[in-house]
C-alpha cells in the first residue's frame, strides 16, 4: 500500500530550518537513506516555501476561476513538501511517520491504487 506523508510547516519551524538548515538537511537525508534503504520509500519532493508564496485558484458555481494570494487554508501551517511510502499498512505508515526526524507537522494519507 502506498501513503503520503504530506509535511506541514510553521513559521517557527521554517526559522528553525532556516537557523540550521546543513544540520536540518542532514537528518532529512539520513531518514530518506534509511526509509530507501528498507524499500519503503516511493518518493516525495518538497516545496519552495521560502521564495514565491502559494497561489490557490477556487471555481465558483458559474465555472469562473477566482485566483487569491495564499494558501487554500488560513492558518499558520503552510504545505511543505510530501513523501511517499510503500508500506504494508496504515500501521506501518504511521510507525514510520513517528520516525521523522524534523518538528514539521505530518499528515498521512492513504493513495489510491488507481492514481
Amino acid at each position: 500500500m502506498k501513503y503520503a506523508l504530506v509535511i506541514f510547516e510553521t513559521h517557527a519551524s521554517r526559522a528553525r530550518i532556516q537557523a540550521d538548515r546543513d544540520a536540518h538537511r542532514k537528518a532529512y537525508e539520513t531518514w530518506i537513506g534509511e526509509l530507501a534503504a528498507a524499500g519503503k520509500l516511493a518518493g516525495g519532493d518538497a516545496l519552495d516555501t521560502e521564495h514565491r508564496g502559494p497561489v490557490t485558484v477556487r471555481k465558483t458555481a458559474d465555472g469562473s476561476a477566482v485566483v487569491t494570494e495564499g494558501p487554500v487554508h488560513s492558518g499558520e501551517e503552510t504545505l511543505g513538501g510530501w513523501f511517499v511510502l510503500d508500506v504494508a499498512d496504515h500501521a506501518e505508515a504511521i510507525e514510520l511517520a513517528r520516525g521523522f526526524p524534523t518538528q514539521e507537522t505530518l499528515e498521512i494519507r492513504p493513495i489510491l491504487d488507481s492514481a
